[in-house]
């Protein structure tokens, strides 16, 4: 998902600095759902503005519309957020975890919890992407494994060698947990051995000050 600033750069036509789509998803999450005339009220703009927006939003997944039944008259129309529209507010998701291990970690007893976390972790992720793999090549191992990474946010760049294939990651999106627990490196070096089912060399890790994390994946068992 994007962030706000991916949302709406720049400015707004109908407001300056912070763009009416970023108040409108703001609104929603501080006062719950609300329909068109309410929001153009809080933004001080016409109602046909605030539907633009609104149209926007929902076309991108953020927002849906949900019809509200009254005791009489007719039904009010309000929008509220979807869950993709909660990844646009700030996490701190990383900190959490990092409190976790750390703590862990001071015990040499509960220390040993963090190996066993880590290897749950793979676990859990080849039983997710294992049939995926399924009646697959190596190379179009290597392309779906590609695929799953991007998914994650891990902006993978596959290389052909001649005796190996380089996949590339210029992002880690768990960097500050990696940067401190090599556990996670282990994890991701040996879910990608049991998902391809050869062997594979890390050559350089973001987390060991590499400018990105490059496996070489060996071909010889094709």
């Amino acid at each position: 998902m994007g962030t706000f600033k991916e949302l709406a750069p720049g400015r707004d036509a109908e407001g300056a600095g912070k763009s009416t789509k970023q108040t409108i998803l703001t609104l929603l999450k501080t006062k719950g759902k609300m329909n068109a005339g309410e929001l153009a009220s809080e933004l001080n703009i016409t109602e046909m503005g605030v539907r633009r927006h609104l149209g926007v939003l929902e076309r991108q997944g953020y927002i849906e519309l949900e019809v509200v039944r009254q005791p009489m008259g007719r039904p009010t129309h309000r929008y509220g957020l979807t869950d993709a529209a909660e990844h646009l507010f700030p996490k701190n998701y990383h900190l959490l975890a990092l409190d976790f291990l750390q703590e862990l970690n001071k015990d040499p007893q509960s220390a040993l919890l963090i190996d066993r976390l880590f290897a749950g972790r793979k676990r859990k992720l080849l039983e997710r992407f294992a049939e995926r793999m399924q009646g697959k090549n190596l190379a179009d191992k290597v392309k779906e494994l590609a695929v799953i990474q991007n998914e994650g946010g891990y902006m993978v760049k596959v290389e052909q060698g001649t005796d190996s294939i380089l996949l590339h990651e210029f992002n880690c999106p768990i960097a500050q947990v990696a940067n401190q627990f090599d556990q996670a490196c282990r994890c991701e070096l040996n879910l990608f051995e049991e998902l391809l089912d050869t062997s594979v060399e890390r050559t350089e890790c973001l987390a060991s000050g590499g400018g990105k994390c490059t496996y070489k994946i060996d071909t010889d068992k094709e």
